[in-house]
């Protein structure tokens, strides 16, 4: 069962920002998301780290919903979720937007007066 994912206006959870910290999850997310559906053992033989590794980051990856797991008799293959991104990507647009909004509040405070009021002598 996938990870629950958060709804437009929340923040979005700890373990994406988490899952994104690292570079070497990045690249992995990254592989599983060019390759299609992909297997730990043949995304270790397109990157240098150990399958061992790589099965790890898969496990983080998985936990915060940026990948689904399928299993097919013996293998697992790996396949990436666009969820996540797109809440991230709507959390930190709403957050811009917030701080577009507080900066020309901050503006206005500081000079009251606009800039096309005042005349040049």
């Amino acid at each position: 069962m996938p990870p629950p994912t958060p709804s437009s206006g929340s923040d979005p959870p700890d373990a994406v920002f988490a899952a994104l910290a690292d570079p070497t999850r990045r690249r992995v997310l990254r592989a599983v998301a060019e390759r299609g559906p992909v297997t730990a053992t043949a995304l270790a033989g397109a990157l240098p780290v150990t399958r061992q590794a790589v099965a790890k980051h898969l496990g983080l990856l998985r936990e915060a919903g940026l990948v689904a797991a399928e299993r097919a008799g013996r293998e697992t293959r790996f396949t990436a979720r666009a969820g996540p991104l797109d809440d991230l990507a709507a959390w930190a647009a709403a957050a811009g937007r917030r701080w577009d909004d507080r900066l020309v509040r901050l503006r206005r405070h500081v000079d009251p007066v606009p800039a096309e009021d005042v005349t040049e002598p």
